[in-house]
């Protein structure tokens, strides 16, 4: 069976290694220039900052079981078990930036970044992904793992029959800010904070998480924050992130800061269901909109992607 997967964020690179492991021949493209999606790292100067999800939780056996083969292999340890307070509850993170467990999911498949598709289409046995450079890829199968709005715009032409309302779901917004600094913060242990002020969502110290060689912080400003702001100037943004953080700067400055924007953060209403097949069986949507707008959800929602075409 071959199948084209659109989107190599993690609920994509999950999918494409259970269907190789079922021995189906699997083509992953993305428009990035990495695969990762919200499992974003980014590197300046000695500094090493996540600035997408910045941890994750575990509840369900399948999710377990590779959390468990990350942790053998030191690619990911507890970061805390609680903000405010221990819970009990592990909170995840990975000991070289989260990036690095997508990179490690990519390890052996078939990814091409850089590549944007920009239709699914019929053909008279399967479909083609067309992709912006005029070429295109045939497939018994496709699994569209982007946010659904975009997944929508790929199947305008697939002849299938689409529930507009619900693929246009919405999507809360994040406007982040990735900071390096000339000392330590004044983030409190184990180094994150939640929704500290209600104009942030999260604040971490990528140092004190364990993730950065030297002092540098991530600042995600919360969903409203971001809405009303969002057509800021990128200076104008850097600055009032940087005022809204100070607080917890202490006497430490800001050396060098850049902003990144998350037009789909994170589904106001996920799908109910951990993925979905279209008639047929041979179209298959997943991602963070189905089953949690987690990591863990979407994790389990590849999961279910591949188990749709396999079985």
């Amino acid at each position: 069976m071959r199948v084209v997967i659109v989107g190599a964020g993690l609920s994509g690179l999950v999918a494409a290694r259970s269907l190789v492991a079922s021995g189906a021949d699997v083509v992953v493209v993305d428009k990035g220039r990495s695969p990762g999606g919200r499992l974003a790292t980014r590197r300046i100067g000695t500094a090493t900052l996540d600035h997408g999800a910045q941890f994750f939780t575990v509840r369900t056996p399948a999710f377990q079981r590779q959390v468990d083969d990350w942790m053998r292999r030191d690619l990911v340890r507890v970061w805390t078990n609680g903000f405010a307070d221990d819970d009990g509850h592990p909170r995840y993170t990975a000991t070289a930036g989260m990036n690095s467990l997508a990179k490690d999911l990519a390890t052996g498949l078939d990814v091409r970044c850089s590549t944007m598709a920009f239709s699914v289409r019929p053909r008279d046995t399967g479909w083609e992904v067309a992709i912006d450079d005029g070429t295109a890829h045939a497939a018994d199968a496709v699994i569209v793992s982007t946010p659904l709005p975009q997944a929508f715009a790929l199947l305008a032409d697939s002849a299938l029959p689409l529930d507009v309302s619900s693929m246009r779901l919405d999507y809360d917004r994040i406007i982040a800010l990735l900071a390096t600094l000339d000392g330590v913060s004044l983030i409190p242990p184990p180094g994150g904070l939640q929704a500290p002020v209600p104009d942030l969502a999260f604040v971490a110290d990528n140092h004190a998480k364990g993730v950065s060689a030297s002092p540098a912080i991530t600042v995600h400003a919360s969903p409203s924050w971001s809405e009303d702001h969002w057509d800021d100037g990128l200076d104008e943004l850097r600055e009032a992130l940087i005022e809204l953080v100070e607080p917890w700067l202490g006497r430490a400055r800001v050396l060098e800061a850049q902003v990144k924007k998350w037009r789909f953060a994170a589904p106001r209403s996920p799908w109910p269901d951990p993925c979905w097949i279209a008639e047929g069986g041979s179209v298959v949507l997943c991602g963070d909109a189905f089953d949690g707008p987690r990591v863990e959800g979407a994790h389990n929602s590849g999961l279910a992607a591949a188990h749709a075409l396999t079985g």
